[in-house]
């Protein structure tokens, strides 16, 4: 994250009056805080979402469901994160994201706690709950991402974009560590009681701190909103939506492609890993945890590597476009690689190094794709994410599910990870045909 030097400190600098009497060197600019907490906000979406991944394990013991069923039960929760995704984005660039994205926090948050009760009384009211989560999981992003076009720098956009969502991995290995620890001391019910709780202490913060745009912020320092906004296209207050026009142009089907691709892959390994690490190669569910853990700690630092690196590549002259193409063209065609040898494994050590290989190199499509939202329209950035997210929520139904029948039809490992490359290198090959950096929309 940068430094305060980041910002310009002219000699005659003035803070606002909140502001008046606190010194320079002791201000923490305000974006970052907004960053900071839009992180935690992915951070608290992934553990409450990856959770269930290690959890019905034991839950698949207890109800006796076979592959097949708990494809479906870990499936159930994008198709309500599939229907508020553009709806998100919608409210978000109408209302501000800071009121949508806080609802949302709190939405899934009741719906965690709800899980362990829906799941006692049948698999169908558990399916509904799952869904209901994933009704306010679908605002999120779309939300923060319209933060982000008031918020961000276009010299740093690829970093908050990086650290917001290296929230995923992050929070990934929390519910990958923790939960095995929960569920082996209390049970698989704490699990969801225990992460549920961490939305609203989450929203506590949020309420005080954050702010819709630089504008409305009460304790900003001037220095710090002249910076933003000599550095950030101005973005309107949409009265009105093209929703033709934004649908018309191949760059933003470059993105829905590819949003679709990555998440292909991404969630396969998300709902599956744990499964595969004890069914293919013989883990015990304590160590579950621990085996898929490292491979999300290095998606979290290459995914910031790559937002620096990205970002440090405009500042000395390379085009947005070169750069969007080049950490795009990395992230894919390296990840489908490394996948293609992962069904191949013979060894948990072996397949942990695939596995951190493939992740880590992945990281950098969030620094090509994950970022160009706000490069070509970031006054609709947040419907933009949200139809790219859409599209990039269909794989958490088919590709799930279709992963848990390949299993029972060919209990074929090697297969599953084959069709994740595959279809990453699609997306890379679209990418290089049709995207660009340069502003689409006004």
């Amino acid at each position: 994250m940068a430094g305060l030097s980041a910002d310009p400190q002219p000699s005659g600098f003035t803070p606002t009056a909140p502001m008046a009497s606190l010194p320079l060197s002791q201000y923490i600019p305000r974006r970052f805080i907004l960053v900071a907490l839009c992180f935690f906000s992915t951070f608290i979406c992934y553990i409450d979402r990856v959770n269930m991944s290690v959890a019905i394990i034991p839950m698949a013991e207890e109800f006796g469901w076979d592959q097949t069923t708990k494809g479906i039960v870990l499936s159930s929760f994008f198709y309500g994160y599939l229907a508020t995704q553009v709806l998100g984005g919608w409210l978000a660039d109408r209302y501000g994201g800071k009121v949508v994205l806080g609802f949302g926090v709190l939405w899934w948050s009741i719906f965690t706690l709800l899980t362990p009760p829906a799941a006692a009384i049948s698999l169908t009211v558990l399916f509904i709950a799952r869904v209901g989560m994933g009704l306010g999981e679908g605002v999120a992003f779309p939300a923060i991402y319209n933060l982000f076009a008031r918020w961000a720098p276009v010299q740093e956009r690829a970093r908050f974009i990086s650290l917001n969502t290296s929230g995923i991995p992050l929070g990934t290995v929390g519910a990958l560590f923790l939960t095995p620890v929960i569920v082996l001391a209390w049970g698989w019910q704490w699990v969801f009681y225990c992460f549920g709780l961490l939305g609203f202490i989450w929203f506590a913060f949020w309420h005080v701190l954050a702010y819709n745009s630089p504008e409305v912020h009460p304790s900003i320092h001037t220095s710090e909103s002249q910076f933003i906004r000599s550095n950030t296209p101005m973005v309107q207050k949409n009265e009105t939506t093209p929703w033709g026009l934004l649908l018309s142009k191949a760059p933003t089907w470059a993105i829905i492609i590819n949003h679709f691709c990555s998440n292909w892959g991404f969630y396969v390994i998300l709902t599956w890993l744990p499964t595969y690490f004890k069914q293919a190669l013989g883990a015990d569910l304590s160590k579950v945890g621990i085996y898929t853990v490292l491979p999300w700690l290095v998606m979290f630092i290459m995914g910031n590597v790559a937002g620096w690196t990205a970002d440090t590549l405009i500042k000395r002259g390379f085009s947005i476009t070169f750069v969007r193409k080049l950490m795009q063209s990395i992230g894919f065609f390296g990840a489908a690689i490394f996948l293609s040898f992962v069904g191949s494994a013979t060894t948990i050590p072996q397949a942990v190094a695939l596995m951190c290989c493939a992740l880590g190199i992945g990281a950098f499509a969030l620094s090509g794709f994950g970022v160009n939202h706000l490069d070509i329209g970031p006054r609709y950035a947040g419907i933009l994410l949200g139809f790219s997210n859409t599209a990039g929520t269909i794989p958490g139904i088919l590709g799930v599910t279709l992963t848990g029948m390949i299993l029972d039809a060919t209990g074929s490992w090697q297969l599953v990870f084959m069709i994740s490359a595959g279809i990453y290198v699609f997306g890379a090959v679209v990418w290089l045909l049709f995207a660009t950096g340069e502003r689409v929309f006004e």
